[in-house]
């Protein structure tokens, strides 16, 4: 998602109690309704204009609802992080926007955004209307939320079914074992077993998070510091890198991926799998039809998917937030209810894929489809929130840049040995503010 440097932006950031909106609305926050509002949104269709044909008739709604018009803004994740840290020392953002749930105690230590409160979420319609795990990954433990939880997701092995049946394989693997063995059989004739994101940071992120949980591990101590170079979290990231170096199922040119081509790869039949979040929405918008792929649980070392060793997903994610200085907080606080309601949960998770993390809106009958009963159910039994501390985002941007230099040096054939991987997780371990 993104390519960012932001330690320095977020150290100096958490001495600002402050930020400022971009909107045209009249009225100071509290003083009348406000009737016009600015909305960030994050690009979660095929297309930015995807998005904006999706929400816009939603806006429409809410401004006939309330008299309250939202300019909206779809921004990519490349930029969006960038965005949001430039506008709170700007003092010229957003009134309401898009995050990503992993940078909710980020940006909560900012001080910029609304905390979520018994009172603020008294005006959406109470706290325990989300899903635990959903709030989990809302701000930094022991605090009032940052942030709502907007869509809920997690990720699942997508696989190509002609391409199996082609390989003579029967079913999608459970282990990794098993999805190394499909994978040498599926690499032939240009084609490739697995398809990765080498470039994409926080991709990189979401697979050796896992990878670490799934060998015992975490990239954070009990005490919130960064332990990057411990046996497991080192042995993840090189299991990861394996998948091209050594075991040759990753075609060498996905180390420079990191918007989205191999989903791309994927509906095009020349890679047999995929490890992504709720990734129907795109693969039907490059023509593929929805039997022709399967999904299944994320694989594990042995056994089942469940919890300790036998995670396979991260709390995937996205929040919605109010920058607390906004002059149009009332509206603000309206639209994030109107956007958390029922009936906009159902429309908007329906139409990207994402699985609501509102209770009610989840047991709606198009969520039981049996891709989203996947992704549903890993989120219920067998995915970890990912470290919920302050420098998360700078892990994002360290560690997922060591994973892309890393597959770099795969695709040009070099040798990644144990001690290559410490050495780089041992540099991006030193990239990270002190506390």
């Amino acid at each position: 998602m993104q390519k960012l440097r932001v330690a320095a932006a977020v150290l100096a950031l958490s001495t600002l109690a402050a930020c400022g909106t971009g909107s045209t609305g009249a009225g100071e926050a509290g003083k009348g309704t406000p009737k016009t509002l600015t909305y960030w949104a994050s690009n979660q269709g095929p297309s930015i204009e995807a998005d904006k044909e999706i929400l816009t008739p939603e806006l429409k709604k809410f401004e006939q609802q309330t008299g309250i018009k939202v300019e909206l803004e779809v921004v990519p994740w490349a930029d969006l992080l960038n965005r949001i840290l430039a506008a709170t020392t700007s003092g010229r953002g957003p009134d309401v926007l898009n995050i990503g749930n992993t940078w909710s105690a980020s940006l909560q230590a900012t001080g910029a955004l609304l905390p979520w409160d018994a009172a603020a979420f008294g005006k959406i319609g109470g706290k325990d209307r989300f899903v635990d795990s959903a709030l989990a990954s809302a701000g930094a433990e022991g605090q009032d939320p940052a942030a709502v939880p907007l869509y809920s997701m997690a990720y699942a092995l997508y696989y190509h079914k002609k391409a199996f049946a082609d390989a003579g394989i029967d079913k999608p693997p459970a282990t990794w074992d098993e999805l190394v063995a499909a994978g040498k059989k599926l690499s032939t004739g240009g084609k490739w077993g697995l398809g990765v994101e080498g470039s994409n940071l926080s991709n990189n992120i979401h697979q050796v998070f896992v990878l670490a949980k799934q060998h015992g591990a975490d990239f954070f101590d009990a005490s919130g510091k960064p332990a990057f170079t411990s046996d497991g979290a080192v042995a993840a990231v090189k299991q990861y890198i394996d998948f091209m170096a050594t075991d040759k199922i990753v075609a060498p040119g996905n180390a420079e991926y990191a918007q989205n081509q191999s989903l791309q790869d994927f509906a095009k039949g020349n890679t047999a799998m995929i490890l992504w979040q709720t990734a129907a929405t795109t693969l039907k918008s490059h023509g593929m039809k929805p039997e022709e792929w399967g999904v299944a649980p994320v694989p594990v070392p042995s056994g089942a998917p469940g919890t300790g060793q036998n995670i396979n997903s991260m709390v995937a994610g996205i929040n919605m937030a109010v920058f607390k200085n906004s002059d149009n907080l009332d509206g603000a606080l309206q639209f994030v209810k109107f956007m958390t309601g029922d009936e906009e949960q159902k429309i908007l998770n329906k139409t990207y894929g994402s699985i609501p993390p509102v209770k009610t809106a989840q047991q709606d009958e198009a969520f039981n489809t049996p891709d989203l009963a996947v992704l549903r159910d890993t989120l219920a039994t067998s995915a970890a929130a990912l470290p919920r501390v302050p420098e998360e985002s700078q892990f994002e941007t360290a560690v997922g840049t060591a994973v892309k230099e890393l597959f770099a040096d795969a695709a040009q054939g070099r040798e990644i040995t144990t001690e290559l991987v410490k050495e780089r997780l041992t540099k991006a371990q030193q990239q990270m503010p002190t506390r």
